[in-house]
């Protein structure tokens, strides 16, 4: 019997008895959220951002203060979007 024979018989027999891999648990629907007070206004403003589960594992469904904002994007894509939203405030004396 051959290598690659012995392999798929091995395989086989795994299949057959139920051997199966474990597969990680389900994803939660809301899977991250920042909430975001400035103060800066001398009012203080709280910004809500929710992250939800989408189609694809590495993207996310965002709402922002309670509206959609995107149906699908990454995590690096939030943090420009929430990077550019609230830019550096510079103090002019």
């Amino acid at each position: 019997m051959t290598q690659f024979a012995r392999a798929r018989a091995a395989r086989e027999e795994k299949r057959i008895n139920g051997v199966h891999p474990e597969y990680p648990p389900e994803l939660p629907d809301l899977r991250r959220s920042i909430e975001i007070t400035d103060y800066d206004t001398g009012t203080p403003v709280t910004h809500r951002i929710e992250l939800y589960r989408s189609n694809r594992i590495d993207c996310y469904k965002v709402w922002v203060n309670g509206k959609l904002w995107k149906e699908r994007i990454g995590w690096s894509k939030v943090l420009e979007g929430l990077r550019k939203a609230l830019p550096r405030r510079t103090n002019h004396w």
